[in-house]
């Protein structure tokens, strides 16, 4: 099988769950004016799907992004069909959002890679699970990849490409190419690593975060603002490397030489995050973590999160193919 490279616009798509990465990936798809097949696993599921669509195509309204005569058409281009046999039968791309347990997904592939054309590209939405873990029990591994969105996907513009150890290369041009047509930034991961590139990152920031809390060295607040009022202002701008030559490499050099060996290198999550697992405070789900997220903490913080990440949806729009 070649995984022949097909014009994105041709790309008949199917995605595979409803749940938060799921519905918002069908979503990314719709607003670039394609048309796709989002799978739940029944009524109920599929409803609690369209009902988080309808959610954010209203916040996306109310930004002025779309205007009520685009979200009717965004909403047509999203089907919902229950049977997964029939929904895949023509498709030329699927993306499966399923829970992130292997051994499902293992035996999620093997049905699903029985219902579809042995040229269609079945891509996987996991953060964390290795390619090649996933399709070991398939037919054609070589048709099988990551694509690993960013919630929430319709509004992040990364997505992280990852072969298997078997994946044909014209499959991650394919990739690649639907990407960059609904608007996406497509990353390729050339090495199968736990985590892949951008949770490496955002956890080696978190593991310190916790440590200096641990050591007393600043409040949750604090270490927080010292964030969002730093690097993270200019993180959409200039990443690690970029930074690094901004500011100099010698002085860069010089610096990591004296305070890696003061990081953290802990192997597990520390005390202060064990013991609010322990006493089930779970952050925002249910209502206590780090912060006390009351009802006016959540909207509050939901509310601009969502408005800072449609102002960036809006630059990168621009830029887009479908801007």
């Amino acid at each position: 099988m070649d995984c022949m490279v097909k014009d994105p616009t041709l790309e008949k798509l199917a995605v595979i769950g409803t749940g938060t990465m799921g519905h918002s990936i069908a979503l990314s798809i719709a607003l670039a004016d394609m048309e796709v097949t989002m799978i739940g696993l029944d009524d109920a599921d599929v409803k609690k799907g369209e009902n988080s669509i309808n959610e954010k195509l209203d916040i996306l309204m109310e930004n002025e992004v779309i205007s009520p005569q685009e979200k009717i058409k965004v909403q047509n281009n999203i089907s919902t069909p229950i049977s997964l046999k029939d929904a895949l039968a023509d498709k030329t791309f699927v993306i499966e959002a399923a829970p992130e347990n292997l051994e499902f997904k293992q035996e999620l592939y093997k049905e699903i890679e029985g219902y579809c054309d042995r040229e269609t590209i079945l891509a996987s939405n996991t953060s964390s699970l290795k390619p090649s873990d996933i399709s070991k029990d398939m037919i054609d591994p070589n048709r099988m990849l990551v694509t690993h969105f960013w919630n929430p996907a319709h509004l992040v513009p990364l997505v992280e490409i990852v072969k298997n150890k078997f994946t044909k290369e014209t499959a991650v041009d394919r990739a690649v190419e639907l990407m960059q047509h609904i608007g996406k930034y497509p990353i390729k991961v050339e090495k199968e690593v736990l985590g892949f590139v951008g949770n490496r990152l955002q956890y080696a920031l978190f593991r310190e975060a916790q440590y200096l809390l641990e050591e007393g060295v600043a409040t949750v607040e604090d270490i927080d603002a010292a964030i969002q009022m730093s690097i993270g202002r200019r993180l959409g701008v200039t990443g690690p490397f970029l930074t690094a030559d901004m500011g100099g490499l010698d002085v860069f050099s010089s610096i990591s030489d004296y305070i890696f060996p003061d990081l953290s290198n802990d192997s597990k999550s520390l005390p202060n995050l064990v013991e609010l697992i322990d006493s089930s405070s779970y952050g925002q789900k249910n209502g206590k973590g780090y912060y006390v997220w009351d009802e006016k903490f959540h909207k509050e913080m939901n509310n601009k999160r969502e408005k800072e990440l449609i102002r960036w949806y809006k630059e990168d729009f621009k830029n887009s193919p479908n801007g």
